[in-house]
């Protein structure tokens, strides 16, 4: 039996980034991993979907080189060449998590872990053999899968979830997406850009739900503008897979009707990884589907940690790092704060990208907020224009009283690269003015966020 300070029981963004800051911190530490280092996020979620992203973003450029005075001969695209980029992308980000295991002198042991009282850990090789391992900490982070609905059986073949969708063997004539969150439209628009005919079916009255209304509303415009199709307030409520392609059966308001293409993908969200990893057999606590922690991801059992998607915090990437660096520090002694949830950035790269921190509108006027809104249209920046990107504006929300900066939400070219300036300010505590009196270069499309501010006190000047 080998024993450590932590074992890491998953090995994606919330996973690595706890065992690299946990060996930082002078512990003796393991990582458990029943697949590839670097977990969903770097192998089968936000770096190979960016990076199909990009190739779909530079076919649109192609396509339309004679806007910027180009000539270019017939575009084309090689879809096989395009899945295996993004796959060699995702190898190469995996090898790099390799690179930093053996800098930080962390042991990777490759199996399936099951945690056990007394703060013991079995993992099953592939071979079948069960090892085990103590530590005086244990922080489990399995993240989660693709979640299936009753309805949505997924073969992965003819219904599929993200995971097929990034490796299909074929460009699919036409596309069913069902669900509108960021798995939904990031693939709408990568398919839909490769010449394949989308149809995004969302159960909510809006797309990107989550999003200020605002964004939704642009986002549409921007969607059907370049041809997907968008079906909202509307439920698959089967679908036939016994032809060629799929038959799916939607419910309208206006009834029903029948959907035929040759994939439905599935994008409603995840499902937890805490199956038969041993928590009953520990006694920690779930609830809904997660495992319950307090501020510094104790669970109800000393000993034993949980952080990232299967704890009840938002399931992003960037959290669960969050996540595991201030658990392990806390173990450390370290003095720690605990996270300021209402102040994570989200973040969705379809095109136009959105990215988003804070209340919306809405939920500030439903919190009770006097507020001032602001908006800039990208069509009125000089940096947009010139880069042909004029869809999208930034909008902002403050509080009338005291200048706080309640939210800030964003959609057009390159947003989410520009969101953390909002992340920062409120972090920061900043208000309205010091955004305002703070000198942004000229042109780029961060000067947008000066001018909504401008725009929600009255002294806008480029509007």
């Amino acid at each position: 039996m080998s024993k450590y300070d932590i074992i890491v029981l998953g090995s994606g963004p919330g996973g690595y980034v706890t065992a690299i800051r946990a060996s930082q911190l002078g512990f003796k530490t393991a990582v458990i991993e029943k697949e590839s280092l670097g977990g969903i996020c770097l192998n089968w979620g936000c770096i190979p979907t960016k990076a199909l992203l990009k190739s779909a973003q530079v076919f649109e450029y192609l396509k339309h080189a004679e806007d910027y005075g180009l000539s270019v001969e017939n575009p084309d695209k090689d879809f096989t060449k395009v899945v295996k980029r993004s796959r060699n992308v995702a190898e190469g980000m995996s090898n790099g998590i390799k690179f930093l295991m053996k800098k930080n002198k962390i042991d990777v042991i490759n199996g399936f872990g099951k945690v056990k009282p007394g703060k013991k850990v079995d993992v099953t090789a592939e071979d079948g053999s069960v090892t085990e391992y103590s530590a005086d900490h244990i922080v489990i982070a399995t993240g989660a899968r693709s979640r299936e609905l009753p309805a949505l059986k997924q073969d992965g073949k003819k219904v599929i979830g993200y995971r097929e969708a990034l490796t299909l063997p074929e460009q699919p004539k036409k596309i069913v997406i069902v669900g509108s969150g960021a798995i939904g439209v990031e693939f709408a628009y990568f398919y839909n850009s490769m010449g394949t005919e989308v149809t995004v079916v969302e159960y909510l009255p809006r797309i990107v739900p989550v999003e200020d209304a605002a964004v939704s509303k642009q986002l549409e415009k921007s969607f059907k503008k370049s041809g997907i199709k968008i079906m909202t307030s509307s439920e698959v409520t089967s679908v036939d897979t016994s032809g060629n392609g799929i038959k799916a059966t939607v419910k309208t308001k206006k009834g029903e009707e029948i959907l035929e293409a040759d994939i439905l993908l599935s994008a409603v969200g995840i499902k937890t990884n805490i199956e038969n990893i041993g928590l009953e057999d520990v006694g920690i606590v779930t609830d809904k589907d997660k495992v319950l922690v307090n501020d510094y991801y104790q669970t109800n059992i000393p000993g034993y940690y949980a952080i990232g998607d299967i704890t009840p915090g938002p399931a992003l990437a960037h959290v669960a790092s969050a996540e595991g660096i201030l658990c392990v520090e806390k173990i450390a002694g370290q003095h720690v704060e605990p996270i300021d949830y209402g102040n994570i950035p989200g973040c969705t790269y379809c095109s136009p990208e959105i990215a988003s921190v804070g209340m919306t509108e809405q939920q500030a006027k439903d919190a009770g907020y006097d507020i001032k809104v602001g908006n800039f249209p990208f069509s009125a920046s000089g940096k947009a224009s010139a880069a042909g990107t004029k869809d999208g504006f930034v909008k902002v929300i403050f509080d009338a009283k005291y200048g706080e900066w309640l939210g800030c939400h964003m959609i057009g070219a390159g947003v989410t690269d520009m969101i953390a300036e909002a992340v920062l300010g409120r972090k920061l505590e900043t208000t309205g003015h010091e955004v305002l009196k703070a000198i942004h270069p000229h042109p780029t499309m961060s000067e947008a966020v000066m001018e909504a501010v401008a725009d929600a006190y009255d002294e806008v000047i480029h509007l």
